[in-house]
């Protein structure tokens, strides 16, 4: 799902774009935001940034940022993070936990729910602005795609 999300970033839209990323621990946030990442671009290995709480990317002229904010004590503590200098064309925001900085983070683009059912691993996705609408048709056509291609 992430290499998916990330294949279908409208990149060629003006601002930065942003990701929601919520569930409970060990849910997947980490493991989706290293596909959506490496699908970007990243070469590297993703880290997790639950205690440096931001971890910065090099995406060829562009730049991952994902964020951790489980950690967060108070939602104050996003402005020593220097999130501001970071919403610019051509950045891609991963934020995990983003219901410990609520009111005080940009709207997210998309923003992806995982959860644990009994058939496994589940991920709801919705889209909160007009830049999230086109990622998610984007997304969702080429996932179509895939199902209705025969299999062998």
């Amino acid at each position: 799902m992430g290499e998916a999300v990330g294949r279908h970033c409208p990149w060629s839209l003006p601002g930065a774009r942003c990701v929601f990323l919520s569930g409970e621990l060990g849910a997947g946030k980490t493991t989706l935001a290293a596909a959506l990442l490496a699908a970007c671009g990243v070469r590297e290995s993703v880290r997790s940034p639950t205690y440096a709480l931001i971890e910065v990317y090099a995406l060829d002229a562009r730049q991952g940022v994902h964020l951790d904010l489980y950690r967060l004590q108070h939602d104050s503590e996003l402005e020593q993070l220097g999130l501001r200098d970071y919403l610019h064309d051509g950045s891609l925001l991963l934020i995990e936990w983003p219901e410990r900085g609520r009111g005080h983070l940009p709207r997210p683009d998309l923003w992806l729910q995982l959860s644990f059912e009994p058939a496994g691993r589940t991920c709801e996705l919705a889209a909160h602005t007009a830049a999230g609408a086109q990622w998610l048709a984007s997304l969702e056509a080429a996932l179509a795609g895939l199902r209705s291609t025969p299999s062998d």
